[in-house]
């Protein structure tokens, strides 16, 4: 069997024989994500064949659904499927950007879960969604998120409690020392370590930087320093932690600033139903004693 090659986006399309898998409604989406993820995937092609026709070579396009991602509104559309209940447009908004954020990482060829990643998802998660009325939908709402993604909610959560635990066992020298201690947690930075090092697929993200920052937290390692030691011990991009976390604290800025805004609109409406009620009660009361009058005459 001849050796697969990978292909170009741009020299796949040239393919003057595709047989690809995929629907004509998928390939030409015209979503604006679907096309910047399609880029970043390889297609496959196998072996060149003599036509019995013709001594022209045929190259034979194919391609897997394991090859190319779903688009994003398919992930979109499987939290929709998942949890069904209208949900604030203050949460909604931002767990749109999320989800696209999110799906855009999952289906990066590098990306490979890892419970850092888990936990910054899981701490902007729920910070997110403090203060949501029902705890029981934030959870179901966890829940529809991750598996949209089609991974699994339960393993964030297990994966984020054990990092928190780990942590605040932690104090800041011992927390950058990971290299020399044994242990679960510390087998899981080490094998990030070698991995962002270049001997082996390492994405890093925004989650991955929020995940950093917990740990620190937990720690109580609040020096600059330490952040800087602890990017140095993983193999990390100290400049692109600090950007992201300057995003993250602006995104919390901006929830807490709309929350307050929330609130003030709710109690403003309640109010309003209170005073409108007024009059009608006061109606109901005269109705109530003329007919209790009218009933004793």
């Amino acid at each position: 069997m001849a050796a697969l090659t990978s292909l170009s986006f741009s020299a796949v399309t040239q393919c003057s024989e595709r047989k690809a898998t995929l629907s004509s409604t998928r390939f030409l989406a015209s979503n604006s994500e679907v096309f910047r993820i399609r880029t970043d995937f390889s297609y496959h092609y196998g072996g060149v064949r003599a036509s019995n026709s013709s001594s022209k070579m045929v190259i034979q396009c194919m391609s897997s659904e394991t090859d190319v991602p779903p688009p994003v509104s398919e992930t979109k559309l499987s939290f929709l499927k998942a949890y069904k209940r209208p949900i604030p447009s203050i949460y909604n908004n931002v767990l749109q950007e999320l989800i696209v954020q999110q799906h855009l990482m999952k289906y990066k060829a590098s990306y490979r879960y890892d419970p850092v990643f888990a936990l910054g998802f899981v701490t902007v998660y729920d910070k997110l969604m403090e203060g949501y009325p029902s705890d029981e939908d934030r959870d179901a709402i966890f829940q529809a998120y991750i598996n949209a993604l089609k991974e699994d909610p339960e393993q964030y959560r297990k994966d984020a409690q054990k990092l928190e635990e780990w942590a605040r066992a932690q104090n800041p020298t011992s927390l950058v020392e990971f290299s020399s201690k044994e242990g679960e947690v510390e087998g899981i930075l080490k094998d990030i370590a070698v991995r962002a090092g270049g001997k082996g697929e390492f994405s890093y993200s925004r989650f991955f930087a929020v995940g950093l920052f917990r740990l620190l937290e937990l720690a109580n390692a609040t020096e600059p320093t330490i952040l800087e030691k602890l990017c140095a011990a993983l193999n990390i991009d100290k400049r692109s932690v600090d950007r992201d976390l300057d995003v993250y604290r602006n995104l919390l800025s901006r929830l807490v600033q709309a929350k307050e805004l929330l609130r003030e609109y709710v109690d403003r409406e309640k109010k309003k139903r209170e005073e409108r009620a007024e009059p009608q009660k006061a109606n109901e009361a005269v109705t109530k004693c003329l007919g209790h009058q009218l009933s004793v005459l």
